[in-house]
């Protein structure tokens, strides 16, 4: 039977509350939202928190996703399931609506947060990489004020983040909606992590890519980013050779280990396989073509 350690159990009302709980219970104190990655590792007693501060009342505050002035806002308590039923990102951002298909199943869709997944700093989390390709920011408050944090800046390694422990991330912004975008990913059996996922942004101007952006999930201690690919492709024409050196460069960029998923040449393949499928499929729905 799976139980976890003891613990102290708060409920906030607002947002301001929740941080000054957590100043007051100190780094031992967790946020509960969906609980669908923080519960399971306190059954399993990997993770000992003395407190949990319950944010579930916080919808009011938290739980939207909607356009202001051109970028896409969603709120930390937005559902994975309420990212998937979003006309404007699957019109507009499809690779969320990508990512978010492939994430586990109903039940962690269902209560599963954008916040959580971006907090929790698990380099197999699918939308992280998502994210990362699409340049977006995290928006975290805490007593100090809000500050607004590059995605690629977020972790600092398996399962950390920048955020400081009275910090609680409110939100995540998308400055704009790329022409095209993609999200691909390698699997064992449904509903399990990755072994190897890429999403990819990018636009298309004058019959050359612009601003592509390659996010790399589950091949590395951190969601990673692949500049050296994207720099391959950047002002270049569409064209299977170019998405194959691209999809080389990133393999070469990836940090893979060794695990159940498989060995490291494998993940490797895996990520020159999957960045090709993305581009192909970024491209076409940017209106372009290899």
């Amino acid at each position: 039977m799976q139980v976890p350690a003891r613990f102290d159990y708060e409920v906030a009302a607002s947002v301001e509350e929740a941080i000054r709980l957590l100043e007051r219970h100190g780094p031992e104190a967790r946020l509960l939202a969906g609980g669908h990655s923080l519960i399971p590792m306190m059954k399993l007693r990997l993770a000992f928190p003395e407190t949990l501060i319950d944010i579930h009342e916080l919808d009011g505050e938290l739980r939207y996703i909607r356009e202001e002035d051109g970028a896409l806002e969603i709120g930390a308590l937005a559902r994975h399931q309420d990212v998937l039923d979003s006309e404007v990102v699957r019109e507009r951002y499809p690779i969320l609506w990508d990512a978010e298909t492939m994430i586990a199943d109903p039940l962690v869709r269902n209560m599963g947060t954008v916040g959580g997944s971006l907090a929790h700093g698990d380099p197999a989390e699918d939308l992280p990489a998502a994210f990362m390709a699409l340049g977006c920011e995290v928006v975290a408050r805490g007593p100090g004020g809000e500050r607004t944090i590059p995605i690629d800046e977020l972790q600092t390694g398996p399962f950390e983040t920048v955020l400081d422990p009275a910090e609680i991330i409110v939100g995540a912004r998308i400055l704009r909606a790329p022409q095209g975008s993609a999200y691909t990913k390698v699997k064992r059996r449904t509903g399990d992590y990755a072994s190897a996922a890429i999403g990819v942004a990018l636009n298309i101007s004058d019959g050359e890519i612009r601003d592509a952006g390659i996010g790399m999930c589950a091949v590395g201690g951190q969601t990673l980013r692949a500049r050296g690919a994207e720099e391959i492709l950047e002002g270049q024409r569409p064209n299977m050779e170019l998405y194959k050196r691209a999809g080389e460069r990133a393999a070469e960029e990836s940090e893979p280990s060794e695990d159940a998923r498989g060995p490291v040449e494998y993940k490797r393949d895996l990520v020159k396989v999957l960045v090709v499928r993305a581009l192909e499929k970024a491209v076409e729905r940017a209106g372009g073509g290899a």
